[in-house]
């Protein structure tokens, strides 16, 4: 074997890093096109971002969840997934064809068969699940190298489970955070001060998790994994009192008496002067942030929800006039003015909330084939002691980045304006449940799909909120791109690792 001079890479070696670098970034490229839709499309979707605000908070945050959070999953899709002893042994016995060189094919096969699938799919604006392809792309290089027995079967097994279970998990979360937004703020007649009331509540625990997320067991390099449990516990605890506190001191008096002068200012469109006093969405602005609501319904008229809807109704009422609501008090859980506005600062905090986690594991999804080339090339490490190359992990958001930029708009649009109205109180439970849910994961190191979260809470959301509300035929479409995206990735890559077998071994 010989050595050259480039960063002690083996000269049979080296082509193959290369090409997996560059590959890798095609990669990344498409994950940014396809899948960082996932954190910001709800947020373009209700108008709370422009697409140009989005892809600068995507860049910054999916780039430092990938370097926070990334070092857990990219280990799983490296070694956690393929039986790396058949490539020890390879190398123990001495034949012709190394562990080596025959790991590192596979790994370039991999990648190149996710980043074909990915563009196909972007194309077609389709969001598919960048785990699901980089997962099956694995599998399909290592069934050509060493038929079933190169799989994990079992790891493989509860990876494939949590793809059913997470938009399950993830559906579920969201529309238990609107269930208990839409009882204790959309229903009440003050559509603002009830809205308020929750900021310090819902602030400190979003910022709470996500501090939890970053210090438990988090990267080596910035000795977080010294950390203890109840160390990490603690911090996530004390950043989210004080979180709640400046929330509490500092936000809502600032954000009371901008809503109140903007609506003043600005009355919206919807607005009607000969509003029903008795109407349960009936709310009024005040232009003083220090006025009752008994103060600003007398100096204020009613305003009322778009003419197409009907206002939202306390439950009291709904049950007065014949219990159950209907299906057009089902499409009556919009957002009022107020509310709009409140959940607008707080869908940005969770889209970047979502960003992060998105970065920390799809990220590391697109860059855990090129960390495995780049220890194997470097080390000769096959069983993956070595700790994931942090440098590597910033390669891989800035390449997802420059994906969103040029390309991102097409698959934002079918998550976040085609598959169903997303306001932004459900935008804001879309983009928290579904960011729990993969945040989780991350940090039990399951590469889960942020596609699948993210549309699982968006479809159960938006058929929560108006049995009318989602298109059915976007949804089969995707589902179908989902059933498809392992086999046809894998399938790309077998194809590719046969191919190049045969000119390379």
């Amino acid at each position: 074997m010989t050595t050259s001079g480039f960063l002690g890479i083996p000269e049979e070696y080296l082509w193959i890093v290369v090409l997996g670098f560059i590959i890798a970034f095609v990669l990344a490229f498409g994950i940014g096109a396809n899948d960082v839709a996932n954190s910001f499309g709800t947020s373009v979707g209700s108008k709370v971002l422009t697409l140009k605000q989005a892809c600068i908070l995507a860049t910054i945050f999916e780039t430092a969840g990938a370097v926070l959070l990334g070092a857990k999953v990219s280990e799983t899709i490296r070694k956690g997934i393929i039986d790396t002893d058949y490539y020890v042994e390879l190398n123990n016995n001495g034949t012709s064809t190394t562990g080596s060189q025959l790991l590192m094919i596979g790994q370039l096969s991999s990648l190149s068969g996710t980043c074909i699938w990915l563009l196909v799919a972007t194309f077609f604006r389709v969001p598919v699940s960048g785990t699901h392809s980089i997962v099956g792309a694995t599998v399909g290089f290592a069934l050509v190298a060493n038929a079933q027995t190169g799989v994990d079967w079992a790891r493989l097994g509860l990876i494939v489970a949590s793809w059913f279970i997470s938009p399950l998990l993830s559906g579920g979360i969201s529309i238990a955070l609107f269930y208990f937004i839409k009882v204790f703020i959309l229903t009440k007649p003050d559509a603002l001060e009830p809205g308020l009331r929750f900021l310090p509540l819902i602030y400190s625990v979003t910022i709470a998790i996500n501090v939890f997320s970053t210090v438990y067991e988090g990267p080596e390099s910035l000795y977080f994994h010294v950390i203890p449990l109840w160390g990490a516990i603690l911090a996530s605890f004390g950043v989210g009192i004080i979180c709640s506190i400046l929330v509490k001191l500092v936000l809502i008096p600032w954000q009371r008496k901008r809503i109140i002068a903007e609506l003043r200012d600005n009355p919206p469109e919807e607005s009607v002067a000969d509003a029903p006093s008795e109407a349960g969405s009936s709310v009024a602005l005040s232009s003083h942030s220090d006025s009752t609501t008994q103060q600003r319904k007398a100096k204020y008229k009613p305003i009322e929800s778009a003419e197409d809807e009907e206002p939202i109704q306390s439950e009291q009422q709904q049950g007065a006039k014949g219990g159950k609501a209907d299906n057009k008090s089902k499409k009556a859980i919009v957002d009022r003015p107020e509310q709009a506005r409140i959940f607008a600062w707080l869908q940005i905090l969770t889209a970047i909330f979502g960003a992060f986690a998105h970065g920390g594991n799809d990220v590391s999804n697109a860059i855990g084939p090129l960390i495995g080339l780049w220890v194997v090339a470097t080390t000769g490490d096959i069983a993956g002691k070595v700790a994931s190359p942090i440098w590597i992990l910033v390669y891989g958001g800035f390449g997802i980045s420059i994906g969103l930029w040029i390309w991102g708009r097409r698959v934002i649009q079918t998550l976040g304006e085609d598959l169903t109205t997303i306001t932004p109180s459900s935008g804001f439970c879309i983009e928290l449940g579904a960011a729990m849910a993969v945040l989780i994961a991350s940090n039990i190191g399951i590469p889960i799909s942020t596609t699948h979260c993210k549309v699982g809470s968006v479809v159960l959301v938006g058929f929560f909120r108006s049995r009318d509300n989602v298109e059915w035929s976007i949804f089969r479409n995707i589902i179908i791109a989902w059933l498809v995206t392992l086999p046809a990735s894998g399938a790309i890559s077998a194809a590719l690792m046969a191919g190049l077998s045969r000119l390379v071994l």
